[in-house]
């Protein structure tokens, strides 16, 4: 148990009859006249429904126990990933429900962490940004400048998104695993 005091991104609270809910953010309200409260954006564990809830300060909430442990991806076993502890080396299929759209961004070797609650793969977190090489994307023309459109790529994961006209086939870039957004080149 723990009070709304104590909330902290990517904590995990058991709330509504046991469904775990992940803090995206919080922001702690001391208005002019009345009591305090938490204002949150809860991410549901499983759906990846983001909701906003308001809590009275200092209420009691169940917080969940969750392992984050450091994986690394190792290969694809038909719809299933697998992943091995860097530290056991033991390995563990997840299914595509669990690995989510963290897929879009995965490479063979890839370090990430994976969450576990009482021997449940919850999901897997990803590095706020990778290095992906473009597979393929239309040749730019003369005149493409890095202001102005974008266009289409196949990054190395199979994966489409938008990149600045002038990024050609072959090159590597760096991409936002949240929102899946171009960050910008990467010199090699």
């Amino acid at each position: 148990m723990a009070t709304t005091n104590d909330l902290k991104n990517g904590m995990v609270l058991k709330l509504d009859g046991g469904q775990l809910w992940s803090v995206v953010e919080f922001q702690h309200v001391k208005p002019g006249k009345g009591g305090a409260f938490v204002r949150t954006k809860l991410k549901h564990v499983l759906s990846g429904k983001v909701v906003d809830r308001t809590f009275n300060a200092g209420t009691k909430v169940e917080t969940a126990t969750v392992d984050r442990r450091g994986m690394q991806f190792s290969y694809k076993d038909g719809p299933d990933y697998v992943f091995m502890d860097t530290e056991t080396f033991e390995q563990l299929p997840l299914t595509p429900e669990t690995v989510g759209q963290a897929a879009n961004y995965l490479l063979e070797g890839q370090d990430c962490t994976v969450a576990i609650h009482e021997g449940n793969p919850l999901f897997v977190e990803l590095p706020a940004a990778v290095e992906l090489v473009i597979e393929y994307t239309e040749p730019g023309v003369q005149g493409d400048r890095s202001t102005g459109g974008t266009k289409p790529a196949r990054l190395e994961t199979g994966y489409e998104i938008g990149v600045p006209l002038f990024i050609t086939t072959g090159e590597k870039i760096k991409v936002d695993t949240r929102s899946g957004d171009y960050l910008g080149r990467v010199n090699s």
